[in-house]
């Protein structure tokens, strides 16, 4: 079904689509960058709304989120549709709607209660909103996450952060984790690479402290790509925002492999991703995890005080926890910042 949409207003003739940072002015017939908002006779509809491109049983460690109930499991699922362009982007089937309208946005319906139900029956304690970019599909996202509060399974939404102020503060009504991409320190990067507006990296950043400040919880992620993102000065930019924000924020710094728009360059390689967990020590993160390669660095977590290990993973699996029910350390007491 579409339907009428959320964060809008309108100039003349035009709507103004005030979701992302794009700011879409769109004329009547025709749609925003995102490729799943239209202008119909001067209403913003929707069209994606319950038409879902992707379900599945998760991890909630795939998300990544690994301070947010670790070994529990989360029904994840997506709508198509993105504000940005990412050359790099692996999901690019179902997050690039233009000339795939017809496969993408003609799906059978999934109503919220039916995701609320499938969460329920796959015993799942969260629903992530995942896969594209969750901002796209927003009023989907509230509809199904306020009904999902009532069954007290838990919201946890994986984004690009690239959303106006005000939809963020409306996700702070029935959110309870966001795992933020934190694509690169460079406006020319945001740009270039994904195609956002100029000055939306430190829109990003606000976003990222208007979370935290609502007491959220927040991972980051970065994808190192090579001879674009993967300066130790760029690396270490990242890190010392993120250690200013909060020293506890889990940082997962993940690999590129060729896909996309992209596939000349090569794929990331261990010792790069060794230079930013080093960088990010130093600038005293406490918990920054390596994902997306075979590594034994940077899976676990370890206490920040005395080091003893406190949840071992085998990829995206828990094998021990000794956080479950607590959230304390069991050997010297410390408190470890998450959800537990």
């Amino acid at each position: 079904m579409s339907k009428k949409a959320l964060f809008y207003h309108k100039e003349s003739e035009f709507i103004r689509c005030d979701l992302c940072f794009h700011g879409c002015r769109i004329k009547k017939a025709e749609k925003g960058i995102c490729g799943v908002r239209e202008n119909r006779g001067g209403v913003l509809i929707s069209l994606n709304y319950a038409k879902l491109v992707a379900t599945a049983r998760d991890p909630i460690e795939k998300k990544p989120l690994y301070h947010f109930y670790p070994a529990t499991y989360a029904y994840s699922i997506a709508a198509a549709g993105c504000g940005l362009k990412c050359k790099f982007c692996q999901n690019w089937t179902i997050s690039q709607v233009q000339g795939r309208e017809k496969e993408l946005l003609s799906l059978p319906e999934v109503q919220p209660q039916e995701v609320v139900e499938a969460a329920l029956n796959y015993n799942c304690a969260s629903i992530a909103y995942t896969y594209t970019e969750p901002t796209v599909f927003i009023e989907y996202v509230l509809d199904t996450a306020f009904l999902a509060k009532e069954y007290h399974i838990l919201n946890v939404f994986i984004s690009n952060g690239f959303m106006q102020k005000e939809v963020v503060k409306e996700l702070a009504n029935c959110i309870d984790a966001f795992n933020i991409d934190l694509k690169s320190f460079s406006d020319r990067f945001y740009s270039k690479i994904c195609g956002a507006e100029e000055g939306s990296l430190l829109k990003i950043l606000d976003n990222l402290a208007a979370i935290k400040e609502k007491d959220i919880w927040l991972e980051i992620t970065t994808l190192f790509i090579p001879s674009l993102n993967d300066s130790p000065r760029e690396m270490r930019q990242i890190a010392k925002f993120i250690a200013q924000l909060d020293k506890n924020i889990p940082w997962h710094i993940s690999a590129f492999y060729p896909s996309y728009k992209l596939l000349n360059l090569p794929p990331t390689s261990s010792e790069v991703l060794k230079v930013a967990y080093d960088i990010g020590k130093e600038e005293g993160l406490r918990f920054i995890y390596i994902g997306n390669i075979v590594t034994k660095l940077g899976s676990n977590t370890y206490c920040p005080f005395c080091h003893n290990l406190l949840v071992e993973r085998e990829g995206f699996w828990v094998v021990k926890n000794l956080l479950e029910g607590r959230g304390n350390c069991p050997y010297c007491g410390l408190k470890i910042a998450g959800r537990f």
